[in-house]
């Protein structure tokens, strides 16, 4: 195979698009590639000939890249070392560095070449992987209050209905539906931090002089608007009597939502923990279970796919304070049978007692039904033989 002669090498450094830089060993640039005069903007006549300290942020810094080389315990050679150059605009541009000392013939130093990196890239993407983080935490820790207060704030409503004047009620279902509107707001905020991360794309807007700050304000295409506000509560609730189990890791959200259904006439157990929901289950009669998804213990799958096993007609309600289902674990339960899901906390309270009456109607249709098999399946009673007289 022939070999390749030196100016191949030399076409293929020159036209690296990473920044390739010699110095000799008083630190002066004696080679200065494509790649350097594209990133750092400085031209081939500027630069060589100039001393290195021309493209580190101080000499202390060159010093500090020239000693790791010295001291590197893999033959004056040092890989991923990260620093900062400053370009011709004045800004400083973080590099990773990989670089070796160069030998003559007979072992004496005579400089160093070092292969660097922009890194900026690189760095965005890991601020946008934190951020993302960030979001998905957020989303769940602001959620879980939210479903509390929305809870509280559906309590009030029903208590206003019947302690308030009809010229009372308008004044104090304004304030609510302005309560209700900054509540939205604040979810309308978390879903646009969440779809920016997951984007990795995010919009900024001026906050002061100089300075930016993430615009999170909800687009036009998904401005908040004000749910309706449910229908007067009733004492006919048709829910009087339903025995729910609520089960989350959130004491303010249990207790919230129990006070919510116990105003239903339900007949509400509490718990914060999978273990302590199982010794309820064992011990007490259930129509349904409203579940949390992420809890200590075991998740919401594996919580649910316990409860069939034990108890296969026992429905179950699993809701989330995330606002996508990142494990699944609200797919996989569906095609097990999960009766119903309910995303996003806070959830419409709404919504949950119409889930919860659908569940009760189910229960009760099979209840009939069952019952009309087992009496059509019963074996009609044999009519008595006619009394016959005996002659006389």
């Amino acid at each position: 195979m022939a070999s390749l002669d030196k100016k191949y090498f030399q076409r293929l450094i020159e036209s690296s698009p990473d920044i390739i830089i010699a110095v000799d060993k008083s630190g002066t640039v004696n080679y200065y590639n494509d790649g350097a005069r594209t990133s750092l903007g400085y031209s081939s006549e500027e630069i060589i000939g100039e001393g290195c300290t021309r493209i580190y942020k101080s000499i202390d810094e060159a010093r500090r890249v020239m000693k790791a080389m010295r001291e590197s315990a893999d033959k004056c050679q040092i890989a991923s070392f990260e620093t900062a150059f400053r370009n011709k605009a004045g800004e400083l541009i973080p590099v990773m560095i990989t670089g070796s000392l160069i030998h003559d013939d007979e072992g004496k130093e005579i400089g160093s070449i070092g292969f660097a990196r922009d890194i900026r890239r690189m760095r965005h993407a890991q601020q946008l992987a934190t951020a993302g983080e960030i979001a998905v935490s957020l989303a769940h820790e602001i959620n879980n209050p939210l479903e509390s207060i929305t809870n509280n704030l559906e309590l009030l409503s029903q208590s206003l209905e019947t302690h308030l004047s009809e010229s009372e009620k308008v004044v104090e279902n304004e304030r609510l539906d302005s309560i209700r509107t900054s509540l939205e707001r604040v979810q309308a905020i978390v879903r646009r931090l969440d779809e920016m991360t997951r984007k990795g794309e995010y919009e900024t807007r001026d906050y002061l002089a100089g300075k930016r700050m993430a615009d999170l304000a909800p687009r036009d295409d998904a401005k908040v608007h004000t749910r309706p506000r449910d229908a007067p509560h009733t004492d006919q609730s048709p829910l009087a009597g339903m025995s729910v189990l609520v089960l989350d890791d959130d004491t303010a959200v249990v207790n919230s939502m129990a006070d919510l259904l116990r105003a239903e006439k339900c007949i509400v157990h509490c718990a914060t923990r999978p273990s302590a929901a199982f010794g309820i289950l064992r011990n007490v009669r259930l129509d349904a279970i409203i579940s949390d998804v992420v809890m200590p213990e075991m998740d919401g799958y594996d919580f649910y796919l316990k409860v069939k096993e034990d108890m296969p007609k026992l429905p179950v309600i699993l809701m989330t304070a995330y606002y996508y289902d990142k494990d699944h674990i609200l797919k996989r339960s569906r095609l097990r049978g999960l009766e119903g899901a309910l995303f996003k906390k806070p959830v419409n309270p709404g919504k949950l007692r119409a889930m919860l009456s659908q569940l009760r109607q189910k229960a009760a249709t099979e209840k009939a039904e069952t019952k009309a098999l087992a009496i059509a399946a019963k074996p009609a009673a044999a009519e008595p033989a006619p009394k016959t007289i005996p002659p006389s």
